[in-house]
């Protein structure tokens, strides 16, 4: 039997040991954690715990963590017109997302589709900041009475680009915005800090650094910051932020694995050896084009078009020969669909249907980046002996 490459860690990592046997530790203790019997306290300290954990993370306050379901629930939270502020009394009433946002984003939420505004991006997608300056000044001088919302990723799930995301939110603050940033993709692979970025909200989920799926975070800059309806009602959990039992094996989980990513940041940080060398294999194998190479990217992530490849048939081939990773564009009935972050950042069609991501992980083992290029190999040889032919 071939032994599986996994390089497709953007998508979900692999869960870290560590996190499972917690998380079984905690599915075999009794007691709600709003119970104020002695299981009922036990249970509340696992979740304490691991909201210091997560709070470490990103360098912000345990109080202002808001446990949800994931990344998505996370943003949907955040992204309300609901949100009040005890600094500013001023409703939020605009929200500017960047082109090349998640779906958990770029379709706004809470917010009508009319109250949002996109910014583009350029050929690297990274957001227009001179346009976010125009957007926001607009907004301003238009209902000097309102306030102004922008979310932007921080590292994009595609291409891996990293945002200017302090730069994003100094202008927010110059026109008494607000900021939200999706982390997803970043918090654990790349040093997080929610107040050097300026942030006022941001979302994390744990299956992205090794935790389980299913289980994500809220974070707050401040406590003054309050979002008056929430997703998910019921019961005062959390705050009153999120009614209903936490997921207290989920939340451990994705507590133990908050620590890990932490303290393993640096290590993370040599995968940038692994994907250069990919890309620079690439190169020798084919005409390829490196989407985002010019600015700043994870570590870990390579989204490239290679010239006769299609990512629908390198898939299948890659996954026949073992190795999984992803593609920016899906078959929907027959049709190629082109990658919108792709589309924002003005690829051809012929490029963004080629597109295919190599994500590696915390648990990428020596060796995966050459049985890729092995593999992909092969499959650049098949695409151009067909465009040979066709000619």
């Amino acid at each position: 039997m071939i032994e599986r490459v996994y390089l497709d860690h953007n998508a979900t990592t692999a869960t870290r040991p560590s996190v499972i046997s917690a998380m079984a530790e905690a599915m075999a203790a009794t007691g709600n954690p709003s119970s104020i019997h002695a299981e009922g306290r036990a249970k509340r300290k696992l979740v304490e715990d691991a909201r210091r954990q997560i709070a470490a993370l990103v360098g912000a306050d345990p109080a202002c963590v808001t446990f949800t379901s994931g990344g998505t629930e996370a943003s949907n939270l955040a992204l309300s017109p609901t949100i009040r502020d005890a600094r500013d009394p001023r409703p939020v009433t605009r929200l500017l997302v960047s082109a090349v946002e998640h779906p958990a984003v770029s379709v706004g939420a809470r917010f009508e589709r009319s109250a949002i505004g996109t910014i583009p991006v350029d050929g690297d997608g990274l957001i227009d900041l001179v346009a976010l300056e125009a957007a926001f000044a607009r907004h301003a001088a238009e209902r000097p009475e309102e306030r102004a919302l922008v979310a932007l990723m921080l590292a994009n799930n595609e291409t891996g680009v990293i945002e200017p995301v302090a730069e994003a939110a100094a202008i927010a603050r110059r026109f008494g915005g607000l900021v939200h940033v999706d982390a997803v993709q970043a918090a654990g692979k790349i040093p997080v800090d929610i107040a050097a970025l300026g942030a006022d909200f941001m979302a994390i989920a744990a299956h992205k650094f090794g935790g389980p799926a299913g289980v994500g975070a809220l974070i707050r800059a401040s406590e003054a910051l309050h979002v008056e309806q929430p997703v998910v009602r019921g019961g005062g959990q959390e705050k009153g932020w999120r009614g209903g039992t936490e997921n207290v094996p989920g939340v451990v989980g994705m507590g133990v694995a908050a620590e890990e990513a932490l303290a393993g940041l640096n290590a993370f940080a040599g995968l940038a050896r692994d994907r250069d060398a990919l890309e620079s294999g690439l190169r020798r194998i084919c005409h390829v084009t490196v989407f985002g190479a010019a600015a700043a990217r994870l570590p870990n992530t390579s989204c490239f078009s290679a010239r006769g490849v299609a990512s629908d048939r390198a898939m299948i081939a890659l996954d026949l020969a073992g190795i999984a990773v992803s593609a920016g564009s899906a078959c929907s009935s027959g049709k190629m669909k082109a990658s919108p972050v792709l589309d924002a950042m003005g690829v051809s069609h012929d490029l963004s249907t080629g597109m295919l991501r190599v994500s590696f992980g915390w648990s990428s083992k020596p060796g995966d980046g050459e049985r890729f290029l092995e593999a992909f190999g092969r499959v650049a040889a098949a695409g151009a002996g067909a465009a040979a032919s066709a000619a």
